[in-house]
């Protein structure tokens, strides 16, 4: 019923909020009489502050379509390489005409992004790719939104994630570094634990970034929450039926707008000083300003359903049972054994600051992944960084983004190193010669100085033709 009364509010206030934004437009757009009354810059701004508390937020686009790659400006294709009922496998492709660019292009590592499945579309790991393109061939998970996917699709659990990640790994072979962020670090790091104990071939690297591999380390409000419900209350007071109007009418789902109702109240008076700084900048005439908060609260507020047995399973054997760390979790009758794990380098990344993976969770799959050599294994703690940050931002940018190219150049075995020099455009240092980490990662076994890496600078030439 709650689902039905949400779709009702959102359908009375979808003419009011396209109302709002023409009503602001006609009292800011100059050659309106509107815009020269008395007042009309702050009814311009609240009406605007309006539409945007209002309005329905889609799904947005990546909206990649260039990225320099060692000072050539290429173009980006965003392909489908495979697709399944819950999920799509999307490849960034660049081209250019450069044959120096090209040829580099050609031997970069190959990543694949393991999006999260927690509320957000994939499009929230925007900046996460576009860094990774300049250094890497790109994959990314792209989670379907469960109300549109019918019920002849069957259910969709957490076993069956571990099964899609497992076959987007073969999909695109074993010279794979996989990179997994927040909630997805459990699922594939139980797929490429399978693998290795069914003697497949596993990627070269594993990343992952701020995720509740023990969830029981420096516990966080979502962590508390799993840990004082019962299953039965998850299982009773969030899960919701789709309503008619969409295709996946009658699926039981965890709605996107109540996990979005949680992120809010984890930190309230955050976004209603957000909002009002927007009204000001509206106010004053900050376009730059107002327009990063719309891109920001456009990504934020897109949010999808998730399958319900997914998100039971999820909350039972990563937050209630710990199943991963205490040995018992099986994935379609099989134990998931992370000590299997030998050949795949490991990197853990944790925020400073991260208030929904705390300190340790995710350093935590260097206790179970034993079989993997120590000076394999590294981890790297970003100082000042909150969840987001690790992933998105200037110290994504500026400091995680280096130590990950870095540690996934190190770890490519035989791969062939780029030395051309690209016409046009000052020489690049190769990425590949560069140690496994630098001074600010720490190995596992023994800790390192301090620097702080530096990014590099980004010029720019032509396009077209093809990696």
């Amino acid at each position: 019923m709650l689902y039905q009364l949400y779709e009702t509010q959102r359908a009375v206030l979808n003419p009011f909020a396209e109302f709002a934004a023409a009503s602001a437009k006609l009292y800011s757009h100059p050659l309106s009489p509107f815009a020269h009354a008395p007042m009309a810059q702050r009814v311009s701004a609240g009406l605007g502050l309006m539409h945007r508390l209002s309005k329905e937020y889609e799904k947005p686009e990546f909206g990649i379509t260039a990225v320099d790659v060692a000072g050539v400006e290429v173009a980006v294709h965003q392909q489908t390489a495979l697709t399944k009922p819950f999920c799509r496998l999307l490849r960034f492709k660049r081209f250019t005409d450069n044959s120096a660019a090209l040829d580099r292009m050609k031997h970069q590592p190959t990543v694949l992004v393991v999006a999260p499945l927690s509320g957000h579309h994939a499009t929230l790991l925007r900046e996460t790719v576009r860094e990774l393109l300049h250094d890497h061939k790109v994959y990314i998970t792209d989670w379907t939104d469960a109300r549109m996917v019918s019920l002849e699709s069957g259910a969709f659990t957490l076993d069956d994630y571990v099964h899609y990640v497992q076959d987007f790994i073969r999909h695109i072979g074993p010279d794979v570094n996989v990179i997994s962020v927040c909630q997805p670090t459990v699922p594939v790091l139980a797929a490429i634990s399978l693998m290795a104990s069914n003697g497949e071939a596993t990627p070269r690297s594993m990343t992952m970034m701020g995720g509740p591999i023990d969830a029981r380390k420096s516990p966080t409000a979502v962590n508390n929450l799993a840990t004082t419900k019962p299953y039965e209350w998850f299982e009773n007071n969030v899960i919701y039926r789709v309503p008619v109007n969409y295709a996946g009418n009658g699926r039981r789902v965890y709605p996107g707008f109540l996990q979005h109702t949680g992120f809010i109240a984890m930190n309230p008076d955050r976004h209603l000083k957000s909002h009002y700084d927007f009204y000001n900048d509206l106010m004053r005439g900050e376009d730059e300003s107002a327009e990063f908060h719309r891109s920001f609260y456009d990504e934020y507020n897109a949010v999808l359903d998730m399958p319900a047995e997914y998100y039971l399973d999820t909350i039972k054997t990563v937050f209630q049972d710990f199943a991963l760390v205490n040995g018992t979790w099986k994935v379609a009758g099989q134990l998931v054994r992370p000590q299997d794990i030998t050949s795949t380098a490991l990197f853990t990344v944790e925020g400073e600051l991260d208030d929904i993976s705390g300190a340790g969770q995710t350093k935590a799959a260097h206790d179970l992944c034993t079989g993997i050599a120590a000076n394999r294994r590294f981890h790297f703690d970003v100082e000042g960084a909150g969840h987001f940050g690790i992933f998105s931002g200037r110290r994504w940018r500026d400091n995680v983004y280096p130590e990950i190219r870095n540690f996934i150049a190190s770890h490519q075995g035989t791969a062939k190193s780029v030395k051309a020099k690209l016409v046009g455009a000052k020489p690049a240092v190769n990425a590949a010669a560069k140690p496994a980490a630098s001074a600010l990662v720490k190995p596992v076994a023994k800790p390192a100085a301090k620097t702080v890496a530096k990014p590099t600078a980004k010029p720019t030439s032509k396009r077209k033709t093809s990696k």
